[in-house]
């Protein structure tokens, strides 16, 4: 009597496009740590205040809708506090931990001091200043919007360059996470919306519906927890790619109409820290931004000397800088989809080679930067490191 053999399990690898494929072009060796390795990062800060924000946008939007909390601005202790205590529980139940002076996590005063300044609690720290400053700013025009929140999209697409008995599946499955705003939602907007504004300024916005054959339409929108990024930079070109993929994977949803437009949001710009604002002032020295801030601003922004707290720049131009508008076509879609393939291809070759034999620090790829590299906890190993910190002892 033969027995047969169970056959290897058939398991399709899938990817999100910020925690896997994003991840990875930031830097292929760091993403095999923390997130293959499931080894969590010591200083998460953009990590931790991208799923922060993310939370604290969604959960707003609720308490707008379901609870009547039409009008704003909100008040901290009140009503945004609530909403942030909400979300970083959540957070903290899935052991996310906010890094040191960005958030304060007790409810009301305490004997314990905990990380905050004080035991005089709660304390509006980072993590608290620009939670207000999204929900204040964008929560208004956005939430009016708003036809579908936390949409989740998933696709799936042909493993590239699949060798059979080697490569892992000849598929790949692809993930994400949007709002989505609708044309009914738009033209029922009030004339004072800031987004709508934008957008009837926005030329390609006004060519795709002019192009249109119907009055049916999408704009997909996303937030990110960092300053806008250079116009040269890997960044701006990734977020560009980012979008255009999302825009594919909304359209094979069902329920779905044309996606014409995708706004992402730079939660950073509405509240700049001394490093966001030296890359602002170098990227306006060096003409490497798409918004460059009129005569006051500019000598705000050039005269600004590190010694000193960072100033005030004017609401339009800190509006201007928080908000990306960038139309869906075809041709930017495929381009985008194609990047993302290589992504792949280059993940998966790394986690073939490692199979077989091959070290770790041998089969990913590294991506130095010194800003990634300095929070970085494998620098001390790294052959790539482009840090120049030194070891302290805790």
């Amino acid at each position: 009597m033969s027995l047969s053999v169970r056959s290897k399990p058939y398991i399709i690898p899938e990817y999100s496009l910020t925690g896997d494929l994003l991840a990875y072009l930031r830097c292929g060796l760091q993403y095999r740590y923390q997130n293959k390795g499931t080894l969590p990062p010591s200083m998460p800060i953009e990590l931790w205040f991208g799923d922060f924000i993310h939370g604290v946008m969604e959960e707003a939007y609720l308490k707008w809708k379901e609870e009547d909390w039409k009008d704003f601005p909100w008040d901290w202790e009140t009503q945004i506090r609530v909403v942030e205590l909400e979300i970083y529980k959540r957070m903290e139940s899935r052991g996310l931990q906010p890094p040191v002076n960005m958030f304060c996590p007790f409810p009301e005063e305490s004997e314990y001091q905990g990380l905050c300044p004080d035991n005089n609690h709660p304390h509006k720290l980072l993590a608290s200043v620009r939670a207000e400053a999204s929900i204040n700013t964008w929560g208004p025009h956005l939430y009016p919007l708003v036809d579908d929140h936390e949409v989740r999209l998933k696709g799936i697409r042909d493993m590239p360059n699949y060798q059979n008995g080697i490569s892992r599946s000849n598929y790949y499955g692809v993930t994400g996470i949007i709002d989505v705003l609708s044309s009914v939602k738009i033209d029922e907007a009030s004339d004072k919306n800031l987004i709508i504004k934008y957008l009837h300024q926005n030329p390609a916005f006004l060519e795709k519906i002019e192009n249109l054959k119907s009055d049916t339409y999408e704009i997909i929108v996303d937030y990110k927890g960092m300053k806008r990024p250079a116009v040269a930079s890997d960044y701006w070109k990734h977020h560009h790619w980012q979008v255009q993929t999302y825009a594919w994977l909304r359209s094979l949803q069902p329920d779905s109409n044309p996606v014409i437009l995708g706004i992402l949001f730079y939660i950073y710009e509405l509240s700049l820290i001394k490093d966001d604002f030296k890359e602002l002032q170098k990227d306006v020295q060096t003409n490497s931004t798409d918004i460059m801030p009129n005569d006051k601003d500019r000598d705000l922004i050039l005269n600004w000397k590190s010694k000193n707290k960072t100033p005030t720049l004017s609401e339009t131009f800190r509006h201007l800088r928080s908000i990306r508008m960038m139309p869906i076509d075809d041709d930017s879609t495929e381009n985008s989809l194609n990047e993302f393939d290589n992504v792949v291809e280059d993940i998966e070759n790394s986690i073939i080679n490692e199979v077989q034999g091959q070290v770790i620090q041998d089969s990913w790829k590294t991506n130095p930067d010194k800003r990634t590299c300095d929070a970085c906890d494998y620098k001390t190993f790294c052959k790539s490191s482009a840090s120049t910190r030194k070891l302290t002892v805790p």
